[in-house]
């Protein structure tokens, strides 16, 4: 069987519906209940899934965590960043993390939402934590499908997102496009590379919806970042991709 991970602290009831609970006893319930439904003995990463600090900061929470790690029903604690919380949140629970005995930080980061390498990712590469780096392709707005001007169907959850900012990402997504990816070259794939180049990038977390989308985000792997870095506050160039390296 491959790789066994799952999230806690979300109690799902339909399509956008949910109720949170971060609560020890909660966790424990969701714990065995993914346990029965993977028909596995242990989960190879459990995630926290989007919390609040004052759902984070929970010592007994967290000890009963450490607890399942001891007993062999939990190989790696990981936490599940929220996009809804501020930088100074985000910032506190990865650092509280690496007191907690969490190994995996989940985290937004693609080619349009960078500010994570500012501070999260040196600290997770300084820190040894593991990162899986989710909306990869920026909620499809990566893959070249989409124009600017796209709409998109009220049972999507685009639609529910701020459509000025996602119109400023598909003008965006069109500019690279153009001027970084080169010809004949996927764009999923492409954009799931430049995710995985990052060196404090574990993996990436894209979607699917049929077996063609699954074989064009794998070949992913097979597309080498040939690297030129300055130093000294210079861009770094990866020739053949035609874009500016991360760090400025």
């Amino acid at each position: 069987m491959g790789n066994r991970d799952t999230k806690f602290g979300h109690e799902f009831h339909g399509f956008q519906k949910r109720t949170r609970n971060f609560t020890p006893s909660a966790m424990q319930e969701q714990l065995e209940g993914s346990l029965r439904a993977l028909q596995t003995d242990y989960i190879d990463v459990y995630q926290m899934h989007s919390p609040l600090d004052q759902e984070f900061d929970n010592d007994a929470l967290w000890d009963l965590l450490s607890r399942q790690v001891k007993a062999g029903k939990v190989r790696f604690l990981g936490v599940s960043l929220s996009r809804q919380t501020s930088q100074q949140s985000l910032e506190h629970q990865v650092r509280r993390a690496v007191k907690y005995g969490a190994s995996v930080i989940q985290l937004m980061y693609n080619r349009l939402v960078r500010t994570p390498e500012e501070k999260i990712l040196p600290f997770c590469q300084d820190n040894d934590l593991g990162v899986f780096a989710r909306a990869p392709l920026a909620s499809g707005v990566l893959t070249g499908k989409y124009s600017p001007g796209a709409a998109f169907s009220k049972n999507d959850l685009r639609s529910g997102r701020d459509q000025v900012v996602l119109q400023q990402q598909l003008h965006d997504a069109a500019k690279i496009k153009e001027r970084e990816i080169p010809a004949g070259t996927n764009m999923a794939a492409w954009s799931l590379a430049w995710c995985l180049h990052h060196p404090a990038v574990s993996c990436v977390i894209p979607g699917c919806k049929n077996p063609e989308q699954v074989a064009a985000n794998a070949s992913a792997s097979c597309l080498m970042f040939a690297t030129t870095i300055r130093k000294h506050g210079r861009t770094s160039e990866r020739a053949g991709f035609g874009f500016n390296g991360r760090r400025k």
